[in-house]
């Protein structure tokens, strides 16, 4: 009676030790499976927020389809810089990189918005309540007075513009409304983000949004001979003699508004941060 009483309370043991270990591997391996998804969420947050970020930073997405054949094949006409003029030419200074990777003129805002669009149609460039990217395309643009240079302040074509900070500067995160062309920040770049693929836009159009004149002797206040350059992909940079007012916006198109002298050379912008 005694051997089988402690046989038995031997195999009970026995299976008591076989089921703690049992539950302690359930445990330890639900444990493993709460510390993975827990890694997967972190990493599923930082891709999220780094997707947010890209978006903010770059003002959306691209152009849902192809960049419409106006936006990248500039039909302008342009005279070759003379050598006599690339002599005597100073350079324009670096910048720093703002918050869309373009650098930041340091120097005065060319005009305020004081007489910027409000929400209303102007030359045929509406305000809607979001981004449009059935064309989603980005110009630059760079002003210098007298040889110093110009800021073209953000929120041009944004009403009610409301900014995010960062170490690289202001973004203008939203606003009441969007024109089809609009700046985010500090650095010249015109978003070009429009519901119409047969529509194309102009350097006009975008200083009546701002409110402010342009014309051959004229850059917002600053008046004198205007000297202008511009250049698209693959292009070389030429000198435009035309109205600028009928300078056309497209993909990577780049406008340099030179008033009075001396003349800056053209800032060549190389890293437009995914824009």
């Amino acid at each position: 009676m005694t051997n089988a009483s402690q046989t038995k309370s031997k195999a009970q043991r026995r299976a008591e030790a076989q089921r703690r270990a049992a539950e302690k591997r359930a445990a330890e391996l639900r444990q493993k499976r709460v510390r993975t998804w827990s890694r997967i969420g972190i990493v599923v947050g930082v891709v999220a927020a780094a997707v947010v970020l890209i978006v903010v930073l770059t003002g959306g997405s691209s152009s849902s389809g192809p960049v419409p054949p106006q936006f990248k094949n500039p039909h302008i006409a342009l005279q070759p810089i003379p050598a006599s003029m690339k002599s005597t030419w100073v350079q324009p200074p670096a910048g720093t990189p703002g918050p869309e990777a373009v650098p930041v003129p340091s120097g005065p805002k060319l005009a305020t918005l004081i007489n910027a669009a409000t929400g209303q149609d102007v030359s045929g460039v509406q305000c809607q309540a979001g981004e449009q990217t059935q064309v989603h395309v980005h110009a630059h643009l760079t002003i210098f007075v007298n040889g110093q240079a110009r800021v073209i302040p953000y929120g041009i074509g944004i009403p009610g513009a409301q900014t995010t900070s960062s170490p690289q500067g202001p973004f203008v995160e939203t606003g009441s409304c969007f024109y089809w062309l609009h700046a985010h920040a500090n650095d010249g770049i015109i978003h070009i983000e429009s519901p119409n693929t047969t529509d194309s836009y102009t350097l006009g159009q975008w200083f009546d949004l701002w409110g402010q004149p342009l014309s051959s002797n004229q850059v917002g206040s600053a008046k004198g001979p205007v000297t202008v350059f511009f250049t698209s992909p693959g292009k070389a940079t030429g000198i435009y003699t035309g109205d600028p007012r009928n300078i056309p916006l497209g993909d990577h198109y780049q406008i340099q508004l030179v008033v009075g002298t001396p003349i800056v050379a053209p800032v060549n912008v190389t890293n437009w941060g995914g824009l």
